[in-house]
């Protein structure tokens, strides 16, 4: 198995998916904000300065998979037919969960866009709680779902 995103040289390219079936395509990616049990709570109660976290970094998420072309250099601009941003708050983290939706009829697959909408969302609510909380840590950002394509399902 190869990388696709190197040519015979060894040199970065952008794939070319032009022989590609169009299909129907979906990527889900999750992630979670891990922040103290002060920040949850500010967050839960609506009492952070910046306004409503969840509903901020949801409109952010989607933005970013809107965007996923001009931040990954050798991502596919696509037609994204729909982007969904869900933000769960966990008191058991204690923090936030997001995972996030993408679909497209293309070319290509939409890993990219649904990661970087979970991505950009984690990095919002840090952004809008940093005032209060500078230790909260992102992780667990990863694919669990994607359809669609030559290759077929995969699931985490």
């Amino acid at each position: 198995m190869s990388l696709t995103h190197f040519d015979q040289k060894g040199d970065a390219h952008m794939v070319d998916v032009s022989d590609k079936d169009v299909t129907s395509r979906i990527a889900v990616a999750e992630g979670h904000v891990k922040m103290a049990a002060e920040t949850y709570a500010i967050i839960a109660e609506g009492r952070a300065k910046k306004g409503d976290v969840l509903s901020v970094a949801r409109l952010a998420g989607i933005m970013g998979a809107k965007h996923t072309a001009n931040l990954i250099p050798l991502c596919h601009p696509l037609p994204i037919t729909k982007v969904a941003v869900e933000l769960t708050l966990d008191p058991d983290l204690p923090g936030v969960r997001i995972e996030g939706t993408v679909k497209t009829t293309g070319q290509t697959g939409v890993e990219m866009e649904a990661l970087t909408a979970v991505s950009t969302a984690a990095l919002t609510v840090y952004d809008m709680a940093k005032a209060v909380d500078k230790a909260m840590e992102i992780g667990g950002i990863r694919v669990i779902l994607k359809d669609g394509g030559k290759s077929g399902r995969y699931e985490a």
